[in-house]
């Protein structure tokens, strides 16, 4: 029986070794073999991501043609945070879905995934530049061209994004190279006013058809709605349900109206309660639409020593310099029929007592309707026959001022002195035959100029009034981008909302959305 004993509890301690020498074994690492013959065969099956072929084809071979995002217990944990990334991309304002669906059992727990391995392998891949392609890249040039943006389009190096990837072993968000720094301020507005919508939005303000206006001092239940309004969206902090207007409202609704492009008025009038009543999924659109052109600006643009700026929408001129402000102007843009194009070109002349060389177009529709009915037209004008063309004489009453900044363009579009300058005082100024007039002209020369130490503000005020043109060539040419965006974040943090002048949010808008 000792023996029995004895010998059982051996037999059973060599059990227990064999287990253990079992449980030590290691398993091989996996390792598969994706070279261009599998990843053909991979876009036979899956046709609507061809279009990804030869980005993963270089990938998959500068990664010696294994796999990337698989290991011996399955999904590696930064393939599906990419899921997880895209799963998320109505936070990136985007409304899109993966050509296939078999993506989904590849990471879902209730899903059985039928892929091969390679194939699963390549499915992720795929799903990565799907991804960085419609949050990095947005739409394609080609439509960004039809919805009128001529801007320089942002390239995007899927070679730098990939390496970052698989260095790292994440997806994340790099402020300093993968976008344009002003698509991460609009995306913190787009969750903001996400959660003021899931909260139930804002209350529409209610007025009579006599509403007349409310000044400080006036009492009324339409204040305590304004006020409840305003303190959804931060521009008062706090709502003490108050039906009188006092300094502490009037306060906020002037920030709001600097915010939203109007001039201050002291006066809360019907055209404010009915910008106020914009639903709050409208203004969602809206950042959402200004995002995408968000992706179309190469983020090299902002780190630009020195550039102009100008927002369409806004009708406002920036120089900025080392990344501050150090110049704004009102500007007015082009009415309607004659758009501002939204591009870019580079300054390099400045013209003091600018001749105007009138544009066929103008000749055509205006000045010979005009000489037919008067024979001094053109006398009247101060204008003058010059090489089969007309031309305005310098002068205060020329039509492009004092002062014209060139940047030379197909589109011949420039900034220029104007003599009109009550239009600048207006909130909408869309009045121009497509050229950005300036309304700080003489300041916009003297921080141009500020370097060169021969151009005093005392030479570039004579320069201006001596009815002779006069060409100067910057030492440096400096870049000028004219954009077009209707939400702007500014540098102190403010959601700023423009009047979509020219029409141009809507069409984004619905491809956005589009299914």
């Amino acid at each position: 029986m000792l023996l029995f004993i004895v010998v059982s509890c051996n037999s059973k301690g060599d059990k227990k070794e064999e287990n253990s020498k079992e449980a030590e074994v290691v398993i091989p690492e996996l390792k598969l073999t994706i070279d261009s013959l599998a990843i053909a065969g991979f876009y036979e099956t899956y046709p609507k991501l061809k279009n990804f072929q030869d980005e993963v084809d270089a990938l998959y071979a500068k990664k010696q043609s294994t796999q990337l995002w698989l290991d011996n217990k399955g999904v590696v944990e930064f393939g599906n945070t990419l899921y997880d990334k895209y799963k998320g991309l109505e936070n990136e304002g985007l409304k899109a879905n993966f050509p296939y669906k078999e993506i989904n059992s590849v990471f879902e727990n209730n899903s059985v995934n039928k892929l091969s391995k390679v194939n699963t392998d390549l499915m992720i891949t795929n799903l990565y530049f799907y991804y960085a392609e419609k949050v990095y890249r947005g739409f394609d040039e080609k439509t960004s061209i039809s919805l009128e943006w001529l801007l320089p389009r942002k390239k995007l190096n899927y070679h730098v994004l990939t390496d970052s990837l698989f260095e790292k072993s994440t997806i994340s968000d790099d402020k300093k190279s993968k976008m344009f720094s002003q698509y991460y301020k609009l995306r913190d507005a787009l969750h903001q006013y996400r959660d003021i919508e899931k909260n139930g939005g804002w209350k529409t303000i209610e007025v009579d058809e006599d509403y007349k206006g409310l000044k400080l001092g006036d009492s009324s239940a339409i204040i305590s709605q304004i006020r409840e309004r305003l303190f959804v969206t931060g521009d008062i902090k706090e709502d003490n349900k108050s039906a009188v207007c006092d300094t502490v409202l009037m306060k906020a609704v002037k920030n709001y109206e600097l915010r939203h492009g109007y001039v201050p008025k002291n006066t809360i009038l019907l055209e404010h309660i009915n910008d106020l009543n914009i639903p709050v999924s409208d203004r969602i659109k809206t950042i959402i639409a200004n995002m995408e052109r968000c992706r179309w600006i190469d983020p090299e643009l902002e780190k630009g020593k020195k550039y102009i700026e100008v927002n369409i929408p806004e009708f406002r001129l920036y120089i900025v310099e080392d990344g501050k402000i150090t110049f704004i102007s009102p500007v007015v843009v082009g009415k309607a029929m004659t758009k501002t194009v939204v591009f870019s070109g580079m300054m390099n002349n400045i013209v003091f007592s600018p001749y105007w060389n009138v544009p066929p177009s103008i000749i055509k529709s205006e000045i010979k309707p005009g000489m037919a009915k008067d024979k001094n037209y053109l006398a009247k004008k101060n204008l003058e026959w010059n090489n089969g063309a007309v031309r305005q004489l310098p002068g205060k009453n020329n039509s492009l001022g004092l002062v014209k900044f060139l940047f030379p363009n197909s589109n011949n579009i420039y900034l220029h002195d104007s003599p009109a300058k009550s239009l600048f005082e207006r909130e909408s100024r869309a009045f121009s035959h497509g050229c950005v007039r300036v309304a700080k002209p003489r300041e916009l020369a003297i921080e141009l100029l500020k370097d060169d130490p021969k151009w005093t503000p005392e030479r570039i005020d004579k320069a201006m009034h001596a009815g002779k043109e006069n060409w100067y060539t910057l030492k440096k040419k400096v870049p000028v981008y004219i954009g077009y965006f209707t939400a702007w974040v500014d540098r102190e943090g403010r959601l700023n909302f423009y009047k979509d002048v020219y029409q141009r949010d809507e069409s984004l808008i619905k491809l956005l959305t589009e299914e």
